[in-house]
């Protein structure tokens, strides 16, 4: 966008002025987490970050993997691809390759499995066997299948990540991953497919083939709102683990990664995430389909258009602060008709004092058409004279 930048100050006058009362100092005790080198800590209802440290470092995820194709999985199924009640065999050959290899949900031979049981079984208790059934299912191959799991990961703003298997079995290094991009898949599967993400996500065990397993997440069961959503160890990379809580409408999305021990994964990611509810409150600045602003609209049969943020605007501050809050509106303007209802063209810009800044996209509240020739003139006169 060009650097068009307009304070918001005077339109919302009364939403911002002193929207969180006497301002205070933004203060945040540093959480405990020594055991995760990496750690990553994202309020996906206000779409901040309240904690990073080397996120944009690459290691291998493991098993973590296993989200990329269970979201690649839901976003086929919303596009009519994939259905829960598909059933695919296995063949001979992932059988032999994939049989007790590592975590299984113990498919047989013989076995006529729905994609519904087949993504109990990767969310649940990390099927190998069932991510290469799968992705030999829906795509016709395993080559397939990845090269959707990374068109779609880069669709979605995975800049720094690459997979290289659906299971995120060791495959020389061609798996990588970043906790940044582990949060923006985590932050795009709950938002765009709740549902889909309720029902497969989150579970504490899963018996299949008449065999009971438990699920391995530390959070889950455990911690007040938690719901998943996968670990992962190699031998190189250490302990890892994507995991997500919602309490009281605030939703926390995280990353641990490269602990030295199981035990230590576990004791930071429950840590971390309480320390996030504990040290944050969200608060919302702008309800689901409210005016945010407007933008002035050049050729169109109205001067400007609505600007809406079509899931609200919700901040995350410091418990118990008062910070100072400013609100500027980006976007290059004028707009030029015509303009769709729904289109995104704006950007609210929201900076909170010792916290970093963060933008929300804003969509277009109504269509604009072109002007007729009556309108164009009655613009430029209303323009002249104005």
């Amino acid at each position: 966008m060009r650097n068009s930048l307009i304070s918001l100050a005077l339109l919302t006058t009364t939403l911002i002025a002193t929207p969180l009362g006497a301002q205070t100092k933004v203060t945040a005790r540093i959480p405990d987490v020594q055991d995760a080198p990496i750690a990553y800590l994202l309020d996906t209802s206000s779409g901040q970050v309240l904690y990073e440290r080397d996120i944009d470092r690459r290691f291998m995820p493991a098993s973590i993997t296993k989200v990329m194709t269970t979201f690649l999985a839901f976003e086929w199924m919303e596009e009519g691809r994939l259905f829960p009640q598909q059933v695919y065999g296995v063949r001979p050959d992932t059988f032999r390759k994939w049989n007790r290899k590592g975590s299984t949900m113990f498919l047989p031979a013989d076995a006529r499995v729905t994609v519904d049981d087949l993504l109990h079984g990767i969310t649940t208790v990390s099927a190998n066997d069932g991510a290469v059934v799968l992705a030999e299912g829906a795509a016709g191959s395993v080559e397939d299948w990845v090269a959707a799991m990374n068109s779609r990961a880069h669709a979605i703003g995975m800049s720094n990540s690459h997979f290289g298997t659906p299971n995120g079995w060791m495959d020389g290094g061609k798996t990588f991953v970043t906790a940044r991009d582990l949060g923006t898949l985590a932050q795009a599967m709950v938002t765009r497919h709740p549902s889909k993400y309720r029902h497969f996500v989150g579970a504490t065990g899963l018996k299949y083939n008449g065999i009971e397993q438990r699920n391995h997440d530390p959070i889950s069961g455990v911690v007040e709102g938690a719901d998943g959503i996968k670990t992962g160890f190699t031998n190189q990379a250490g302990y890892g683990f994507l995991g997500s809580a919602k309490r009281n409408g605030q939703r926390l999305v995280m990353v641990v990664a490269a602990s030295p021990t199981g035990r230590g994964r576990n004791k930071a990611a429950r840590e971390f995430i309480e320390w996030g509810f504990r040290n944050f409150e969200s608060r919302v600045l702008f309800g689901e389909g409210e005016r945010v602003a407007s933008a002035q609209v050049q050729d169109g049969g109205v001067s400007e258009v609505r600007l809406i943020a079509p899931r609200g605007v919700r901040i995350s501050i410091p418990r118990g602060s008062n910070p100072d809050v400013s609100l500027s509106l980006r976007y290059e303007g004028p707009l030029q008709a015509p303009v769709a209802k729904g289109e995104e063209v704006a950007e609210l810009v929201v900076s909170i004092a010792g916290m970093p800044q963060h933008r929300v996209p804003l969509v277009a509240g109504e269509e604009v058409i072109e002007a007729t020739a009556l309108q164009r003139v009655f613009n430029a006169f209303k323009g002249w004279a104005t």
